[in-house]
């Protein structure tokens, strides 16, 4: 199903489009350049339009004090990061009507005060972009939805680290907790609406 509604007060939210993040070469389906790319074409539509761009970073402190706890079968989550791994990308950052959120795990919601920046705000819907796609992407939209905020993904304005998880999000996840589009959708969306 594609995108049909975009409510008054909508934010975009953009998901971990950071250097340590966006600087991964294997990244599939969308190049990270694309989904950066993208990412800028909706968060100017946002602002063009005097609605919220909201960007979210995840970082963690050097001695791993507030990393994720718990078992996993996965690799290890300890490990070190260069500096400035956790900086927003120079495409989006510098906007001062920008709201920054930093988060130390998956998702936006959880331990951040994002959800108290959108209410505050009267947002009662958000588009979602960003990477990866079935983590910081997919854990976010989740929780947006368990919010009671109307969910949009901008489908081809995120990547992953795996083509089948991405498709996963994408054609099973999502349909589940909101609407879909493409950027395209999205801002002719946007612009319709508010012209």
């Amino acid at each position: 199903m594609a995108v049909t509604t975009l409510d008054p007060r909508t934010a975009l939210v953009v998901i971990d489009l950071q250097n340590g993040i966006v600087g991964n070469p294997g990244l599939a389906p969308h190049a990270a350049a694309d989904v950066v790319e993208r990412a800028v074409r909706l968060a100017d539509a946002f602002r063009g339009h005097g609605l919220p761009v909201v960007l979210v970073r995840v970082t963690a402190a050097a001695d791993g004090a507030d990393a994720v706890r718990g078992r996993i079968d996965g690799p290890s989550r300890a490990r070190s990061f260069p500096e400035g791994w956790d900086v927003i990308v120079d495409e989006l950052a510098g906007h001062p009507g920008d709201i920054t959120v930093t988060k130390r795990n998956w998702g936006a919601f959880y331990g951040t005060d994002l959800d108290l920046q959108l209410r505050r705000r009267g947002i009662t819907q958000i588009v979602l972009a960003g990477i990866a796609t079935s983590i910081g992407v997919e854990s976010s939209a989740r929780a947006a939805h368990e919010h009671g905020y109307h969910v949009t993904l901008a489908t081809d304005a995120m990547s992953d680290l795996d083509p089948e998880t991405h498709r996963n999000s994408v054609e099973r996840i999502f349909p589940r907790l909101g609407e879909t589009g493409t950027t395209e959708e999205i801002v002719e969306l946007l612009d319709k609406t508010r012209a």
